[in-house]
């Protein structure tokens, strides 16, 4: 039962934490860091700031890529990531739970 009450506490302050700044800044605008980051490149460098690096994959294609490229390139490597970590923590959750027996299967059989 206190296994419960913990999971439903974290649930509900992971939900204050997700949806408290759209309720306390209304009229706020939630943009991603690259597009600030770049403002302020621009503004330190008046203006002169000149990339060192072109991004592998525009390079090839000869010019920039789609919006929707960018969000399956971007899906697919979330996807990857998801998938490496669910392996992991099954992983360790089967060893966890099996590890003495298997332990023991793989001696005898060696």
């Amino acid at each position: 039962m206190k296994k419960r009450t913990t999971v439903i506490i974290l649930i509900l302050l992971s939900a204050a934490i997700i949806f408290a700044p759209l309720f306390l800044l209304p009229g706020a605008e939630f943009e991603g860091s690259d597009g600030q980051g770049s403002e302020m490149v621009y503004e330190v460098s008046a203006g002169e700031y000149e990339p060192w690096a072109d991004p592998i994959l525009e390079r090839f294609i000869g010019g920039e890529l789609p919006p929707e490229m960018e969000t399956l390139l971007f899906c697919i490597q979330t996807g990857i990531g998801v998938g490496v970590l669910a392996y992991f923590f099954g992983y360790f959750a089967g060893r966890k739970k099996y590890g003495g027996e298997y332990q023991k299967e793989v001696s005898r059989a060696s």
